[in-house]
């Protein structure tokens, strides 16, 4: 009996962690568009980060990222853009990096851009978009393989998502990337309901008030 209650326990867990990357790849593909022209209007876009280059320049799926964030702004489906990323030392400051970009390059203007320099993960994005600035309707923008975590993680923290592709290119670590997401959705399950992660609180805010 104890025998089989534990076959029964190990395969339902097997059966439960094979799902879940399924069902939540399955339930954000449902709110991901993929044409800025057809996408509804958001106060807000928050842009994640995605690496910068030896060079301190945007990472390939970052400019994507970042032109998907510019055309939608210039469509007038949001007003305002956050950008998020990872700061933890000074020498590698991916926020500012997109801020510049989006200034410099797109002409988008310096009022409508909004930086959160300690956003080093998903989670740590989203959270503090809900709870520092009080976001809680947003456009996230990011790569089709990312949309269905942060879609998912957004959304268990407060903030009501919908996704928009920015994959417009084969990217040379892709396929890694996706088999990557497969492990940050079992962590992500960890961090939303199970140990409640630490993140920055307090650093580097700016008021996203008009």
């Amino acid at each position: 009996m104890k025998k089989t209650s534990f076959i029964v326990s190990v395969s339902t867990l097997l059966f439960l962690c094979i799902l879940l990357p399924i069902c939540i790849w399955i339930r954000g593909k449902n709110s991901i568009y993929t044409n800025v022209e057809t996408t509804h209007s958001s106060p807000v876009g928050i842009v994640f980060g995605a690496g910068l280059t030896l060079q301190n320049t945007p990472s390939d799926a970052l400019m994507d990222r970042l032109t998907i964030a510019s055309e939608f702004f210039f469509a007038d489906r949001i007003e305002r853009i956050l950008v998020s990323g990872d700061n933890h030392i000074q020498e590698y400051n991916e926020p500012e990096v997109m801020r510049q970009t989006l200034i410099e390059l797109f002409d988008i203007p310096e009022e409508a851009i909004f930086a959160d320099y300690a956003g080093r993960r998903t989670y740590d994005t989203c959270r503090r978009a809900h709870d520092l600035w009080g976001i809680d309707h947003a456009i996230l923008i990011s790569q089709g393989y990312h949309l269905p975590r942060a879609i998912w993680t957004c959304e268990k923290l407060g903030i009501e998502s919908t996704g928009l592709s920015a994959t417009l290119q084969p990217y040379l670590k892709e396929i890694p990337y996706k088999i990557r997401e497969v492990g940050a959705i079992y962590k992500a399950f960890i961090d939303l309901n199970l140990i409640e992660p630490s993140y920055i609180e307090g650093a580097f805010i700016q008021d996203l008030d008009p």
